[in-house]
């Protein structure tokens, strides 16, 4: 399905699925503590922080999951080449239908270098 045709929700999920297959793990906020800690991350984007000598993702989802997902930058990284990879396939899908609706030039006549002849 395209990106454009789904909803909000859907949209989201889709995402999850994504950090989930790249090797984010989804931590639930299960805990008034947690969902506390969650809420001061802004909803559905990416915020690098900083543990001891490395840094880790986190990605808030008050709303589908009720979780945090928290990756290394190796699952970021495999989460962004995922994404490329879905954008091109939508935009290759999206060439074809495209390319089957193509302008019919049988009603114009032969056509040739020149135009119509």
């Amino acid at each position: 399905m395209l990106s454009a045709c789904q909803s909000v929700p859907e949209k989201i999920e889709n995402k999850e699925n994504l950090l989930a297959a790249a090797g984010f793990t989804a931590q639930p906020a299960n805990t008034p503590q947690r969902q506390a800690s969650m809420r001061k991350l802004p909803p559905n984007k990416f915020v690098r922080q900083a543990k001891g000598d490395d840094f880790v993702f986190v990605y808030a989802d008050p709303v589908v999951c009720q979780c945090v997902y928290v990756g290394d930058q190796n699952a970021y990284g495999q989460y962004r080449q995922m994404v490329f990879q879905k954008n091109l396939a939508d935009e290759k899908r999206m060439t074809a239908s495209m390319a089957q609706d193509a302008f019919d030039f049988a009603p114009w006549g032969p056509w040739g270098p020149d135009g119509i002849y």
